[in-house]
C-alpha cells in the first residue's frame, strides 16, 4: 500500500483560503472605513465644541473687562466714615 501524498489535499485548502479572503475582504474594509469616518466625525464635533467654548469664554471675559473700565457715576473722591474699633470680647 503506497503512502498518501501530504501535498495532495493542499489544493482544496488553497482554494478555500482564497475564497475566504475574497468574501471577507469587503466587510473588513467596510468596518475599518466606518471606524475611520466615525473617528474623523468625532474629532470634528469635539473640535467645534471646543472652539465654541473658547469663543464664549473669551467673549464673556472681554465684556467683563470692558465693564470694569467704565468710570464711576459720580466723579471725584468719595468720603468714607472713619472705621470704628470694636472692644475685645
Amino acid at each position: 500500500m503506497p503512502a498518501p501524498d501530504p501535498k495532495a489535499g493542499l489544493g482544496l485548502v488553497r482554494v478555500g483560503a482564497a475564497a475566504c479572503a475574497a468574501c471577507c475582504t469587503g466587510p473588513i474594509l467596510g468596518f475599518l472605513t466606518a471606524a475611520g469616518i466615525a473617528s474623523v466625525a468625532g474629532a470634528l464635533i469635539f473640535g467645534v465644541a471646543g472652539l465654541a467654548v473658547v469663543v464664549i469664554v473669551t467673549g464673556a471675559m472681554w465684556i467683563r473687562r470692558l465693564r470694569r473700565r467704565c468710570e464711576p457715576a459720580t466723579p471725584g473722591s468719595v468720603s468714607l466714615p472713619e472705621p470704628e474699633l470694636r472692644a475685645p470680647r
